[in-house]
């Protein structure tokens, strides 16, 4: 049922992405962007971790999985850390997802040509 449950969760946040992109003039970029402050602002209210528990990966796989990441790396930083972990802790949960997208974009680069 978990599978269900992750494959329903993702697919409703590309309907809502969608439905943005072709009801309004929001360009993917500007649906990406809003996606991650919705993860962001759900995480800070505890809404978020309760989305994870309850839809397992699909929920970790959507870009809102990474605003809720930033926020929450921050937050437990701050706890530790003081005022100074607000921005060093943003780090620590998304670095290895940073670091993936760097090294895989720039293979995929090398493979293919661009039509230009």
């Amino acid at each position: 049922m978990i599978y269900i449950y992750a494959f329903l969760f993702a697919g409703v946040v590309c309907l809502i992405g969608q439905l943005l992109m072709d009801l309004t003039k929001l360009k993917p970029g500007d649906v990406t962007s809003l996606f991650v402050v919705i993860g962001a602002f759900l995480d800070i209210f505890g809404i978020y971790d309760y989305f994870v528990t309850k839809f397992g990966a699909g929920a970790m796989v959507v870009i809102t999985s990474f605003g809720h990441l930033l926020i929450h790396g921050a937050l437990l930083e701050a706890k530790e850390s003081g005022i100074l972990g607000l921005f060093t802790g943003m780090f620590n949960l998304t670095a290895s997802g940073i670091t993936a997208t760097i090294i895989f974009s720039f293979i995929i680069t090398l493979v293919f040509k661009p039509k230009n």
